[in-house]
C-alpha cells in the first residue's frame, strides 16, 4: 500500500511541477507550487519523517509561498507576460533533457555501477532518535558551518530585499 501512496505522489509532484513551468499565469504557477510542496510532504511522512513533513508544510507552503504571491502582486504581471520568456534556449534545453532522460532510463535498466548494500542503523530497536532528535544533532555538529552560512546568506537576502522595496529612508 505504502508504494502506492508513493507512485502516486511522485506522479502528483511530477504532474504538479510540469504544469508549473508550463503554465503562462504567475499566479496559476504559484499556485501549482503549493500543490506540489504538499506531495512532497506525503513523501516525507511515507519516509518515516513526520516533522520534516511539517516543516515542508508550515515553511515552503505557507511562508515561501506568501513570499512569492507578493513579489507576483509587486510585479507588473501583464507586461512580464507579454515579454519573451526563452531567449533561444530551446535547443540547449532540449538536449539536457535528453541526456538527463537516457541516464535516467539507462539507470531504471539496470546499468551502472550498483550502489553498494545496505548494511542497516547502527542503534537498536527501541533506541531509536527521534526525527527532531536526529535532525537537530547532525545539524548542529556535522552540518554547522553550513547552516550558519546559510542563515547568514538569507540574513543578507532579507536586508537587500528591504533595501530595494523601500527606496528612501525617512528620517
Amino acid at each position: 500500500m505504502e508504494l502506492l501512496f508513493f507512485y502516486l505522489f511522485a506522479a502528483g509532484i511530477i504532474g504538479a511541477s510540469l504544469l508549473v513551468v508550463t503554465r503562462s499565469n504567475v499566479i496559476h504557477a504559484a499556485l501549482l507550487l503549493v500543490l506540489t510542496f504538499f506531495f512532497m510532504s506525503g513523501v516525507f511522512v511515507l519516509a518515516g519523517a513526520e516533522f520534516l513533513a511539517v516543516v515542508q508544510v508550515l515553511l515552503y507552503a505557507g511562508g515561501i509561498m506568501v513570499l512569492y504571491l507578493f513579489s507576483i502582486m509587486l510585479m507588473n504581471a501583464e507586461v512580464s507576460v507579454r515579454l519573451r520568456q526563452f531567449h533561444r534556449q530551446s535547443f540547449f534545453t532540449i538536449v539536457v533533457s535528453l541526456i538527463l532522460a537516457a541516464e535516467i532510463w539507462w539507470k531504471v535498466l539496470g546499468g551502472g555501477a550498483a550502489y553498494p548494500a545496505f548494511k542497516g542503523f547502527s542503534w537498536t530497536l527501541g533506541t531509536t532518535p527521534g526525527n527532531v532528535e536526529a535532525l537537530g544533532s547532525i545539524l548542529y555538529t556535522k552540518y554547522l558551518f553550513p547552516f550558519e552560512v546559510a542563515s547568514i546568506l538569507l540574513l543578507a537576502a532579507m536586508i537587500g530585499a528591504i533595501v530595494l522595496a523601500k527606496r528612501t529612508i525617512d528620517r
